[in-house]
């Protein structure tokens, strides 16, 4: 109840200041004598921190004054008061929201030193890999001044450089990264092979980004089981069909099914095959029964109920060896289907350089909140194959989940939470539901001057971009820099082509140059500059006026009125809108931004498609200035800001019981990877065979083997648990229909099966010791079939247990109810 309570009286953003706002006076006081002090003399004051026996007001005043003189002799910046706060602010836990440009890098890191100077080891967590690097690279000077160490992990290092980077006080890393550490230590068989040390303080860097728009994919691990296999028949089959002929989309884009003539342009080009195994194929498309593609597959089944007989040679009956071949045929037929289905979801659902690139020879996938490549990324086996084969692309190797984290899992690891954002008003609810974390905001030194005019909507995506270029012609005459963000890769590269037509030059950021960002960054802000960037949001970087020197350039691009800001279509979420807004009008700078739409935009058709009739539009330029048009855009983002929503909350709820059971198995796994409790359960369980291998290996040797073989069936059990718990929920929509609860049914399931693995992986575990082949080399375990993957990589996958085929329809049905009662 007392919860309840607090979030009707509490509005979101409301941390009281005043407590941080009364020490800043006491920080400054202390200015004058830390300046006196040689480098070395500083770094000892630091270290008189660390003998502190607690951590208050005192402390905190004495951090920030030492982090303001180490940022001023390392940087040459000396932290403004708002910083400052914003430091106070993150040691004491909250999520601070501080404006582009207004130092939220060196806010983090004095927190960060903060914290290590309590003895706490600190994850600095980021949205990708280039800023963690760069932020740690960066504020490295000042941590030495202060007596801390400071290190970073990203994909380029080896297994000791990584182990080496957790050992530092402050570690730097992408959310990703962190998290795939987390699951590389979950598979490991020897102490010395875990990189992560025991996590003590996460201070999360563009915090909304990662806990509300990563939190919607979880991470998951799979590793290398079998060479993978792409059915380039069907591929090639499905290549030719067209949309709205052959096959239909939903409004969302996240289902598609073959229509009756599809099916039978399929049907025959299989040579006959019936994919719906009674005849009708067709038929059955037409009306909907058909598996929508990116599914599973159809199982057709024989329903007959017949009965094995034998005739009085001893083989078997006609009816019976007929039942066996419908049974037979029927099984070929759902395998067909569900190959067909897949390579539907390939060719209509997925497109090149907006859901991935091919690049190398390889299918690269583009994680869409961060407009990057997602390194060591794939779909679920089928369908990465499915891809592969569209792309006339040999397909990678085939594996198994070995295991998952979410987002919000992973940042419960830590005591101590806090974040940084610009944009974290917007999400203060979230993140007080599922983080506890409440949003502190934190006034701007010098005072916003942006201009942001009122969004212009055109009828069609056609009208728009010609009235973006032209929108682009005119600023550019002015020698103004301009920064357009777009949706995608191939947005940006068409907008790009259509300026290089007008004669209109330009830097194009997308996920095929990520790596080249900081040049790019650095040089946007220069007279006369037009960058076109794929989802600005997600780099976390601000754009300096005049380019990366400034000097003269800065006042010169000022006079002409800044940055000017062009959004080629609102995003999902508001967030995302006011985030490429804040790339203008940095720490008081003139700036300007406006965003472009259509009617006919993604966002318009996927959550709000019933555009009222007869909104008038300009017959030249198409432009609509009607007010309902604006108000179905903002509709069309609530709707989409609410389904993301609840997709999280799906995802929460479904993997609280999901994390207990993970914290089960690990602390079990735990016990059995640092100690000799897998020789004890072995010798218990074969006590003549455990003796004999022990002789033969000695007794070091045998502990270690034990372990390997107890952990490989522990890993192999927990693996299969995820398949079947994936199972059941995607099946839970069917107990909704039967008007059960969901998630009753789904702990129902999980729990029996979950208390079988230990039991389960003792038995495997003797049997396997009991098989071994044992020779002057030792034993083979790999003989007896414990094998670790050679390679691991992470799914794509979007963790929502009610996007299925029946919510899909449920919620049509609720539309259409809603349409009659209005």
């Amino acid at each position: 109840m007392s919860r309840r309570l607090r979030r009707i009286i509490q509005r979101p953003a409301s941390v009281e200041l005043t407590r941080y706002e009364k020490l800043l006076p006491a920080i400054g006081e202390r200015e004058p004598d830390l300046e006196k002090l040689t480098d070395d003399e500083l770094t000892e004051a630091a270290k008189a921190v660390r003998l502190e026996a607690e951590f208050g007001d005192r402390q905190l005043i004495e951090v920030c004054a030492l982090g303001r003189e180490a940022a001023r002799r390392a940087l040459d910046e000396r932290a403004f008061d708002v910083q400052l706060l914003g430091t106070m602010g993150l040691l004491t836990g909250h999520v601070v929201q501080m404006a582009t440009g207004e130092g939220k890098t060196l806010s983090g890191a004095l927190a960060a030193a903060g914290h290590a100077l309590q003895g706490k080891r600190v994850h600095v967590i980021s949205v990708n890999d280039y800023l963690a690097r760069r932020d740690a690279e960066w504020m490295k000077p000042v941590y030495d001044l202060l007596g801390v160490s400071v290190s970073w992990v990203d994909p380029a290092l080896t297994h000791a450089e990584r182990r080496d980077s957790y050992q530092a006080e402050v570690c730097y890393g992408a959310v990703s990264e962190i998290g795939f550490d987390v699951l590389r230590d979950r598979l490991v068989t020897r102490p010395e092979d875990l990189v992560q040390t025991e996590p003590e303080v996460a201070i999360i860097d563009e915090a909304d980004s990662v806990l509300v728009d990563e939190a919607r994919v979880p991470l998951v691990m799979a590793g290398s089981v079998d060479a993978g296999v792409a059915d380039e028949e069907v591929a090639n089959i499905v290549r030719r069909l067209r949309l709205n002929l052959h096959y239909e989309t939903d409004a969302d884009g996240r289902n598609a099914w073959l229509t009756a003539a599809g099916a039978s342009v399929v049907e025959k080009a299989l040579g006959g095959v019936d994919l719906y195994g009674g005849g009708t194929g067709g038929s059955k498309a037409a009306e909907g029964d058909a598996g929508t593609a990116g599914t599973a597959g159809a199982d057709s089944t024989d329903s007959s109920d017949s009965t094995d007989t034998e005739d009085a040679g001893g083989g078997e009956s006609s009816a019976d060896g007929a039942g066996n071949a419908e049974r037979q045929a029927a099984a070929g037929a759902g395998n067909r289907l569900a190959s067909v289905n897949i390579a539907l979801h390939a060719h209509a659902l997925l497109t090149r350089d907006v859901d991935y690139l091919v690049r190398d020879g390889k299918v690269q996938l583009i994680n869409a909140s961060r407009g990057r490549v997602a390194e060591l990324q794939r779909w679920p086996d089928g369908l990465q194959a499915a891809v592969e084969a569209k792309e006339q692309l040999p397909p990678s190797d085939r594996g198994e989940i070995l295991d998952s984290i979410t987002v919000q899992a992973l940042i419960a690891r830590y005591p101590q939470v806090a974040g940084m954002t610009g944009t974290a008003v917007a999400v203060a609810e979230q993140l007080r539901e599922f983080y506890e974390l409440e949003v502190a905001v934190i006034p701007p030194n010098t005072e916003n001057i942006r201009e942001d005019r009122a969004d212009r909507i055109f009828a069609s995506p056609s009208h728009k971009l010609r009235a973006i270029v032209e929108e682009i012609r005119e600023v550019h005459a002015t020698g103004r820099p301009i920064l357009v963000g777009t949706q995608d890769v191939a947005e940006s590269e068409e907008l790009a082509e259509k300026l290089a037509k007008a004669d209109l030059p330009c830097v194009v950021l997308n996920a095929r140059n990520d790596a080249e960002e900081a040049a790019i960054i650095a040089e946007a802000g220069r007279f006369e500059a037009v960058t076109v960037s794929t989802q600005m949001a997600g780099r976390g970087t601000d754009i300096r006026l005049g380019g990366a020197e400034g000097g003269s350039e800065r006042e010169r691009v000022a006079e002409l009125g800044g940055l000017h800001v062009i959004g080629t279509a609102r995003y999902p979420s508001s967030r995302l809108d006011d985030q490429l807004r804040g790339r203008a009008g940095r720490q008081g700078d003139p700036g300007s931004s406006v965003f472009f739409a259509s009617l006919n935009d993604e966002l318009v058709l996927s959550y709000a498609p019933d555009i009222p009739e007869g909104i008038p539009a300009d017959d030249e330029t198409g432009e609509i200035t009607s007010e309902h048009a604006h108000r179905q855009i903002n509709h069309a983002q609530r709707v989409a800001e609410g389904v993301d929503l609840e997709i999280h909350r799906n995802t929460w709820r479904y993997t609280r019981l999901i994390e207990h059971q993970r914290k089960e198995v690990l602390a079990y796994r735990d016990d059995v990877l640092r100690t000799g409790l897998a020789a004890e359960v072995l010798e218990e369980t074969e006590p003549e065979r455990f003796a004999e291998l022990t002789e033969t290996l000695g007794a070091d040797r045998m502990e270690r083997v034990s372990r390997e073989i107890l952990l490989y069936h522990l890993d192999q059990l927990w693996a299969d648990h995820l398949a079947f718990l994936t199972e059941v929920r995607e099946s839970i929509h069917l107990r909704a229909l039967a008007r059960e609860t969901p998630l009753d049914e789904f702990h129902r399931a999980a729990i029996p099966e979950f208390r079988k693995i230990a039991a389960k992986a003792r038995e495997r575990a003797a049997k396997t010791l009991i098989e071994a082949e044992v020779s002057e080399a030792g034993i083979d375990l790999a003989a007896s079939g414990v094998r670790r993957p050679t390679s691991t990589w992470t799914y794509l996958v979007h963790d929502n247990p009610f996007d299925s085929d029946a919510e899909q329809a449920l919620k049509k049905v609720r539309g259409m109810l809603r349409k009659k009662r209005s």
